[in-house]
């Protein structure tokens, strides 16, 4: 990817993040994630119906790549099912990782595809994907 489309994506979803804000609607599953090694704390809110995300909110105090990270991980699985949305994150986690993944499925998350060359930069970039995983885990849990 070209480096200015990759910089302009970020810096779009660092400056006007989607679906920042949180609501006292019912039907929503709360998650904190949170890095210990620096400021980035993000309260993810998903709202599961019909094994389909519908909706999900974040709010929290980031950097620039765990809040554009998050805001791109969100346009990125509304409206997915809970298996497609565990294939994404774990593809996410895979090309984090410089393992293979599906580079297809993962959509404008692509543009953190070189984010290995700055390693004390993965856990910005993670954290809102671990947030996912942890609420989606929770979800499972919730219907055995």
């Amino acid at each position: 990817m070209d480096q200015n489309l990759r910089r302009s994506i970020i810096l779009e979803h660092y400056q006007n993040p989607k679906n920042r804000g949180l609501t006292d609607e019912e039907g929503y599953i709360r998650v904190n994630t949170n890095n210990d090694s620096c400021i980035d704390e993000i309260d993810l809110m998903i709202k599961i119906e019909d094994n389909v995300i519908q909706d999900m909110k974040f709010d929290g105090e980031a950097c620039a790549i765990c809040t554009s990270s998050t805001s791109i991980m969100i346009d990125t699985l509304i409206g997915k099912t809970l298996e497609e949305a565990i294939e994404i994150y774990q593809n996410f986690g895979n090309m984090i990782d410089e393992k293979e993944y599906k580079e297809e499925i993962l959509e404008e998350a692509v543009v953190y595809d070189d984010i290995y060359k700055q390693p004390n930069r993965k856990k910005c970039a993670l954290l809102p994907w671990w947030g996912i995983e942890k609420a989606l885990k929770q979800v499972k849990e919730d219907l055995s």
